[in-house]
């Protein structure tokens, strides 16, 4: 059985409210600009982790896990940012949890499942995310 993802905890709704409050009216064009281009940035970071995982690029999984780690905080999507971060030490060959150095081998046995998990903590996010927008949105008046 998989662990199941906590939906409390996929968004930080401190800072996606910080967001919100960059928006002019109730259509929300620039935060779900904002939103929406993450979501394109997420789905092809994702192809390039899979890709870099099946390399055994571990210098390219902690690149890619800092770049989505950085833009999921941005937006508040902080369980993707919390495991993207264990990516990024990871594939730096570090467990700062432990405080421990790691072998490729053993980098690469903690990156796998973690692949499957972050991609299960966006699902969640994106989910939630567009049905927020859904509920709150007023479409722009054309």
């Amino acid at each position: 059985p998989r662990p199941q993802i906590d939906q409390e905890n996929v968004i930080d709704l401190d800072t996606f409210n910080q967001i919100l409050d960059l928006d002019e009216d109730d259509t929300h064009d620039f935060s779900l600009g904002m939103t929406e281009a993450y979501f394109t940035q997420a789905s092809s970071t994702f192809v390039d982790m899979d890709e870099a995982f099946a390399r055994k690029d571990l210098t390219k999984l902690s690149s890619l896990g800092h770049f989505l780690k950085g833009s999921s905080a941005a937006l508040g999507v902080s369980a993707v940012q919390a495991s993207c971060e264990h990516i990024q030490h990871y594939g730096a060959l570090r467990d700062e949890e432990a405080g421990t150095d790691l072998t490729p081998e053993d980098a690469l046995a903690k990156i796998g499942p973690l692949l499957k998990r972050v991609k299960r903590e966006y699902a969640v996010a994106e989910r939630w995310l567009k049905n927020w927008y859904k509920e709150h949105a007023t479409p722009a008046e054309v």
